[in-house]
């Protein structure tokens, strides 16, 4: 049950104009899902993706600002962004680097709500 209702995410994910892969990982960096083609260390991309989006929460506390909702890595063409679903899951999204980028992390922003709700 748990794995169709992750599986069913990341279709919804891979859905999204610009989206060229993603994943479902725990806060605490366990890869759930992924969507991510080519040849890739699964285990060390969760780990590090969560490790990302906890020292963004460190040093935004830190500054006394509010926690992010989302982490991005611009790499030529491309960004990887770290979204916050909830308080047990983030989003690993890649995505094509357009003029649509803000809606792509609008529709990440909505779904990490959704998923955030669901677990």
């Amino acid at each position: 049950m748990l794995k169709e209702k992750i599986k069913g995410y990341i279709e919804k994910i891979r859905k999204i104009e610009g989206i060229l892969g993603c994943a479902l990982i725990s806060r605490d960096g366990i890869m759930l899902g992924s969507s991510i083609e080519g040849e890739l260390n699964e285990p060390w991309l969760a780990a590090m993706c969560a490790t990302l989006f906890a020292s963004a929460e460190s040093a935004s506390g830190i500054l006394k600002m509010s926690p992010p909702e989302a982490v991005s890595v611009m790499i030529a063409g491309t960004s990887v962004a770290v979204i916050g679903a909830g308080e047990k899951l983030l989003i690993v999204a890649v995505i094509r680097d357009t003029g649509e980028r803000p809606e792509a992390f609008r529709a990440l922003a909505d779904l990490a709500g959704e998923i955030g709700r669901s677990f």
